[in-house]
């Protein structure tokens, strides 16, 4: 298939932008909210931690599907179908809070947001691969920084929310009419289908006139596992901060919930900031250079939130955020180096780092009840380091 006129390209690449945006609202509307549903349903952070996990079962389910339903459907159409069980499963939770239970249909809400997510996390990754590639230069960690700029946005009027006392479902209903009218206007905007790796018109084209090797499963190749524990730990450190990190301002210091909320939307500001810059930097030291830097100012970060006291964990939640920028946008981008392998790689690597979403919760949350949540934050500090150890994985194709 011919490429596209550059114009085509462009508006892609502003769709995929509001997409990623518009991800990290619905996520931020719920993340936002945390600190309240704790308070709202009485819960212990181990029962918290519990709960939480329902939407990581729901990602993890979600992930490795997204790049086969990708593959049949287009990465439009898996984003828009992950968008709408994102929105039901987001209404039904602010429902449900709001109502005080019970329990088992909380955790039904976030289990549906969750797999809408994991749907809609691979194919705006697959599609912002696709602009990429016709773009010819590194833009997937600007992309991620659309994500963490609406999670900031979200996060600000989640904490004007929780300051009014507004209650979840209001919250959440405003954004389940934005998420449909911004996801209708942007979805028209995608690359045709064989512009984007690993959708099925890409494929046939391409095997057409020459038949294609027959080639093992991605979840046997050691570099794309490497990856994949690359954005495991990534994922644990942004996620760690994304679950808990309003919660420990909170329980930790004595701060008031909309206080907590802010400290979140430290953290998410200056996660923003890293990925603006880091292209740059990713363009100019590469990849490995640059995620080491990264990983270590995660765990200053994470030191000064636990030991600073209630000022210094501001700055901790700003260097936290700086360092967890890069990791998983250029896990990403490493997995998606062939383009036709990237929807099975993709998929593989998200699930791998969604791995950290289904054992981040639970275990943050024993650890909480045994020595508070804000001391259970060291454990960012291993993940870092387990990051380190394999970060050598997503170097660049020409440098390997």
């Amino acid at each position: 298939m011919p490429a596209p006129p550059r114009e085509r390209v462009v508006a892609a690449r502003t769709a995929v932008f509001a997409v990623f945006a518009l991800a990290g609202i619905v996520f931020a509307s719920w993340a936002s909210r945390i600190a309240d549903a704790k308070l709202d349903l009485d819960l212990t952070p181990g029962r918290l931690g519990t709960l939480l996990l329902a939407m990581s079962v729901g990602s993890v389910l979600g992930l490795p599907l997204a790049g086969r339903v990708s593959e049949r459907i287009g990465a439009g159409r898996t984003v828009g179908l992950g968008a709408a069980v994102g929105v039901v499963g987001l209404l039904a939770v602010g429902a449900a809070v709001d109502a005080g239970g019970p329990l088992p249909l909380v955790a039904v809400g976030l289990f549906l947001l969750g797999l809408g997510v994991g749907f809609w996390d691979v194919a705006m990754n697959l599609e912002g691969a696709g602009v990429e590639r016709a773009l010819g230069r590194s833009v997937m960690p600007h992309f991620h920084a659309a994500f963490s700029g609406g999670t900031v946005l979200s996060a600000l009027v989640g904490a004007a929310a929780s300051w009014g006392r507004v209650p979840l479902v209001v919250h959440f209903a405003v954004t389940a009419v934005l998420t449909v009218a911004v996801a209708a206007w942007a979805l028209r905007r995608f690359l045709p289908a064989a512009m984007v790796p690993g959708d099925g018109e890409e494929t046939a084209d391409a095997t057409a006139s020459t038949p294609r090797p027959v080639v093992r499963s991605a979840w046997l190749e050691p570099r794309t596992l490497l990856i994949g524990v690359v954005v495991l730990a990534a994922a644990a450190t942004e996620g760690t901060a994304n679950d808990w990190l309003s919660v420990a301002f909170v329980d930790g210091y004595d701060l008031p919930a909309w206080a907590g909320v802010l400290g979140f939307a430290t953290f998410l500001t200056f996660m923003t900031i890293g990925r603006v810059l880091g292209t740059g930097l990713l363009d100019r030291y590469g990849r490995v250079p640059t995620l080491r830097v990264g990983f270590g100012f995660a765990v200053v970060g994470a030191l000064l939130v636990v030991f600073g006291g209630p000022v210094l964990a501001f700055v901790g939640a700003a260097v936290w955020g700086v360092g967890a920028s890069l990791g998983f946008p250029v896990g990403m981008s490493a997995s998606a180096d062939d383009p036709e392998r990237a929807a099975a790689r993709m998929s593989v690597v998200a699930t791998i780092g969604y791995v950290a979403f289904i054992a981040g919760p639970p275990v943050l949350g024993f650890l909480g009840d045994a020595v508070g949540v804000l001391h259970a934050l060291l454990v960012v500090g291993a993940l870092a380091l387990l990051a380190l150890s394999v970060v050598t994985s997503v170097r660049e194709p020409e440098a390997r």
